[in-house]
């Protein structure tokens, strides 16, 4: 299962993920994270959304407009792309170890959602209630 890291999170987030995540991995249920970035450096979102669902994956990012942008919702759904927004506490954003704080606390149930919900989906994260369906 690749999971994408959205441009708006550092990428060696999703490289230091890889790294963590590899020894848990097995044969019948693997984990790759990859950084947006670094797999479609400067692709807009409507060029990235179908190349990561065509593979399967699903993406984390603090983008909430793929949402509330109905051409990029509707995009996400008809290639099957799961997606995890993560909503900041203000509009600047997550301090770089709130971040990866966050995205460390909610690793585990990031795994789980993945494996239970068939895609497209689609959850926001905040810092004080965790994980939302947004249907």
């Amino acid at each position: 299962m690749k999971i994408y890291i959205d441009e708006n999170f550092p990428p060696q987030l999703a490289r230091g993920l890889d790294v963590l995540q590899a020894p848990l991995n097995t044969d019948s249920l693997k984990f790759e994270i990859r950084s947006i970035r670094d797999q479609w450096k400067g692709a807009g979102d409507e060029e990235w959304i179908p190349k990561a669902g065509m593979e399967g994956a699903v993406v984390m990012t603090q983008d909430y407009h793929i949402q509330t942008t109905r051409h990029q919702r509707d995009l996400y759904q008809r290639y099957g792309l799961g997606i995890f927004f993560f909503k900041p506490p203000s509009r600047t954003g997550y301090g770089y170890w709130d971040m990866v704080r966050q995205i460390i606390l909610r690793w585990e149930e990031i795994k789980k959602l993945i494996q239970k919900n068939k895609r497209p989906f689609a959850f926001r994260c905040t810092q004080r209630r965790g994980f939302d369906r947004l249907d």
